[in-house]
């Protein structure tokens, strides 16, 4: 596994806060959504930073790794585009799917707008296996990849997530990217020991760390990144930095931002926390009786009860001990079967089909509910005049359009789509009306086909005549 550069306490940059950032004292690193950066026109606030000397990392989110299908060979060429573009030391990802359906299932290609959990099986592993190389082959720096957050489990999962994270870095040698408030979101929601984890992860394939807030309501945490941080969650990074001295730290925030003091205020409990962690390490690692010694490292317990001895402590009873190499066929079923299983899921949660067997049918409830309002807001952030023009009536609008319209072109589509299903549903005519149909024509050409026969007919008469 390369060694990676230690980066030191970082930030993840946003537009609304990129002057801010520039202004903060003990700015090491910063992070930036590799989507939202286009390569020949970075913004000018990334430039001024490198130009001081502190790294940009680009961090992708929609190469969908955990996903059934191959990675897109365009999306990893424009995240190597912007690795390049940042001179970046290395590019992060994450261990989700984002999308299903397409050829292997021959069923329409559903997006999700969001990471979706991997089953922790071993037909997963060797699909993410499989595609976690392919992308490392085709980017020019190394890759790390994160754990995320989930509102709902797989039924009949084979490992846990530390065991899964375990295999996958022994396997591809791929570098982790440890999220301390991911793993607080799946204590909560689905009674996961944050600190079983730990024990499991190969702490040495740590490339940093991500810390984020985020609130409970009903029995469930919902990872907002809109939230300060919260004590738990700086608990299970102080029990991450009492193992290992994490290479790096970041504060992400991505909206509902505070005043700059609160965030600095933030990114010093951040640091106070990980400092004294390792002081506390430092301590056990002392003397007794003039001999030196470590702390006992932990145990891993294998499902047989075993303690593993000291050469392999810490691994998994399941681990390979050398990189594993999955026969074509046997890795071409495995992403049949995974596709079949990721549909299902994504359909039943953005299209409206029935839950698939053996899961929460309260949580993906909720789950296609968190799906629903995320597609909304962000569908306001990329196309604001639809709120504006649409005033109170656009959330509750949009939000009946989403349950039987699944997004499948990203989000600038989904925002024309939804216009153009209001057009066509017959809206009354009216000021607001009369902006929207301007809005969508502005953006894409032709106005939309009606439903009603007379009306088409009536406007195919009327093109005629212009012609004419």
């Amino acid at each position: 596994m390369q060694q990676l550069r230690r980066l030191g306490t970082g930030i993840g940059w946003r537009p609304e806060i990129a002057e801010a950032v520039e202004r903060m004292p003990g700015i090491d690193w910063v992070e930036a959504v590799a989507e939202n950066v286009c390569p020949g026109h970075v913004p000018e606030s990334l430039l001024r930073l490198r130009e001081r000397g502190v790294t940009v990392v680009p961090h992708g989110v929609s190469l969908g790794l955990g996903g059934a299908d191959r990675p897109d060979a365009s999306r990893l060429a424009a995240l190597a585009e912007r690795a390049e573009a940042l001179g970046s030391p290395l590019v992060t990802e994450h261990i989700a799917f984002v999308r299903a359906g397409g050829p292997l299932t021959a069923s329409p290609l559903l997006e999700a707008g969001h990471l979706l959990p991997v089953p922790r099986t071993r037909d997963a592993l060797d699909v993410l296996c499989a595609n976690v190389r392919a992308a490392q082959a085709a980017l020019p720096v190394p890759l790390a990849v994160e754990n995320i957050a989930a509102l709902i489990s797989w039924p009949g999962e084979e490992m846990t997530e530390g065991q899964f994270l375990y295999d996958l870095a022994d396997r591809t040698g791929v570098h982790l990217l440890i999220d301390v408030a991911n793993l607080h979101t799946n204590h909560v929601n689905r009674g996961e020991d944050p600190s079983k984890a730990l024990d499991e992860l190969p702490v040495e394939a740590i490339a940093y760390v991500h810390v984020a807030g985020g609130f409970e309501r009903d029995g469930v945490w919902h990872d907002s990144h809109a939230h300060p941080v919260p004590e738990p969650v700086l608990g299970i990074l102080a029990d991450l930095a009492s193992r290992v001295a994490p290479p790096g730290v970041l504060l992400e925030r991505d909206e509902n931002f505070p005043e700059p003091a609160e965030l600095e205020r933030e990114l010093a409990a951040i640091r106070r926390t990980v400092t004294r962690a390792r002081a506390r390490a430092t301590v056990g690692a002392g003397t007794r009786g003039g001999v030196t010694y470590a702390p006992t490292p932990p145990k891993a317990i294998t499902g047989d009860g075993v303690v593993p001895d000291a050469g392999t402590a810490g691994r998994p009873e399941h681990a390979a001990a050398a990189p594993v190499e999955v026969p074509t066929g046997a890795e071409d079923a495995a992403r049949q079967r995974l596709a079949l299983a990721q549909a299902a899921l994504l359909s039943a949660l953005v299209a409206g089909t029935p839950a698939p067997e053996g899961f929460d049918r309260v949580r993906l409830g909720v789950q296609a509910r968190a799906l629903a309002a995320k597609r909304a807001d962000v569908v306001a952030k990329v196309a604001p005049e639809l709120p504006e023009i649409l005033a109170e009536v656009y959330r509750p609008a949009f939000l009946a359009y989403a349950q039987g319209h699944p997004m499948s072109g990203g989000y600038r589509r989904d925002a024309l789509d939804f216009a153009e299903h209001l057009l066509l549903a017959g809206l009354p005519e009216s000021a607001e009306t009369r902006l929207l149909r301007e809005w969508w024509l502005e953006r894409s050409g032709p106005a939309p086909l009606s439903r009603r026969p007379g009306a088409r007919l009536a406007r195919a008469t009327l093109r005629v005549l212009l012609g004419r």
